[in-house]
């Protein structure tokens, strides 16, 4: 479960020009961020109280001109997009990570070989030449079946962003009005039914047998009621609160929006979880260990071969072309061409039964998953 724990400190409406919380240069800075700190009060503050900080009214809600310039000053009610890979950088990081880098330095060593034979030898063999082309054309095509098959993935989840959009009942001038939940400002007076998804962080001023699914936020499965009463001094505990993205499941409520977009809690989190550390998926680490292991065979059994050509009578630019030719030998062209196809039709079998797959990689991770430690909530859910 996401434990998260109550800001003591100032109270301050969130400002767009402050960053949200996050981790600085110090370990325990990191540590404490980690905690995904919530700077919220309101749930203690008086519905008068409320009105004074928000500058509205808990009948008639905000004026039309107050909630654009709140708008233009807060920014849309969303979470903000994560960073983006420009498409470029992930064909390039496509044809230069595992095998690719292996098969990219025997296409080179081919070439300083034909470079070397064309300028000693008479009649120059163009066997390396050839080589050099099909590690090439093998590098490129299975990277750029890797990148498509990756992209594929992505464009489908990205589709799922805009497929449903949602709107929110809001107070706004006096009058009831339904508006996309982007629009939603601090302070505007909004109402929610059961099925709805909670548009922004809500001070509950009233309800009516209301419930929250907070499954989303903190994995509770069960329902939970809420009422304009402040119940615990903890934000995540007391029950006059709901958050952005979790689910009204029955009763109806009205209330006063407190956060938005990435200001809200599970912005916060989002936002800490997005700056996490990404580490080596197992066989990401072990295409590295192999690729080193072949690369000391190679080199040590061509350097040791050359030496024995040279010893013999031949020389040095034969021995050279030796030991290029035998560290040559030793890469395995049909490896990375097989490694991706073995994983794109995985993908492509787990896409059948409804399970996307954003990174091929991924694919042997879940394969190699001995056991998952999941709250208990989680598994009765």
């Amino acid at each position: 479960m996401v434990k998260i724990r109550p800001f003591k400190g100032k109270l301050n409406i969130p400002d767009s020009s402050s960053s949200p919380n996050a981790a600085t240069s110090s370990k325990d800075a990191k540590k404490e961020a980690s905690h995904a700190e919530v700077n919220i009060v309101d749930h203690k503050l008086s519905p008068e109280e409320l009105t004074q900080k928000y500058g509205t009214d808990l009948e008639n809600g905000l004026s039309t001109a107050r909630a654009e310039e709140l708008i233009k000053q807060y920014g849309p009610n969303a979470l903000d997009p994560p960073k983006t890979i420009p498409e470029w950088l992930k064909i390039l990081k496509t044809q230069l990570s595992g095998f690719a880098k292996l098969l990219w330095v025997g296409a080179f060593l081919c070439a300083v070989a034909f470079v070397v034979g064309y300028i000693t030898d008479p009649v120059p063999s163009y066997d390396y030449v050839y080589l050099a082309g099909v590690l090439v054309f093998v590098v490129v095509v299975t990277g750029l079946f890797q990148y498509f098959q990756e992209r594929k993935s992505s464009k489908i989840l990205e589709s799922f962003n805009t497929m449903v959009p949602t709107f929110a009942n809001t107070y706004r001038d006096g009058k009831k009005v339904e508006l996309p939940t982007e629009n939603l400002v601090l302070g505007d007076i909004v109402e929610v039914r059961g099925g709805d998804r909670i548009p922004a962080d809500l001070r509950i001023l009233s309800s009516s047998g209301f419930k929250v699914d907070n499954s989303s936020l903190t994995g509770e499965c069960e329902p939970l009621s809420r009422t304009a009463e402040c119940t615990k001094d903890d934000p995540m505990e007391t029950k006059n609160l709901a958050f952005y993205s979790t689910f009204a499941v029955e009763g109806s409520a009205k209330g006063i929006v407190i956060g938005t977009g990435s200001k809200t809690a599970v912005g916060k989190i989002a936002h800490l979880a997005a700056h996490l550390e990404q580490g080596k998926t197992p066989i990401a680490i072990e295409i590295e260990h192999f690729i080193q292991l072949v690369t000391i065979i190679a080199v040590t059994i061509g350097i040791i071969f050359s030496a024995i050509a040279i010893f013999l009578g031949y020389t040095w630019i034969q021995g050279v072309i030796f030991l290029i030719g035998i560290i040559v030998a030793n890469v395995p062209e049909g490896i990375l061409a097989t490694v991706t196809v073995c994983l794109s039709l995985t993908a492509k079998r787990m896409a059948s039964r409804n399970c996307l797959v954003k990174n091929l990689e991924a694919v042997e991770t879940l394969g190699s998953t001995t056991t998952i430690c999941s709250d208990k909530a989680i598994l009765n859910k």
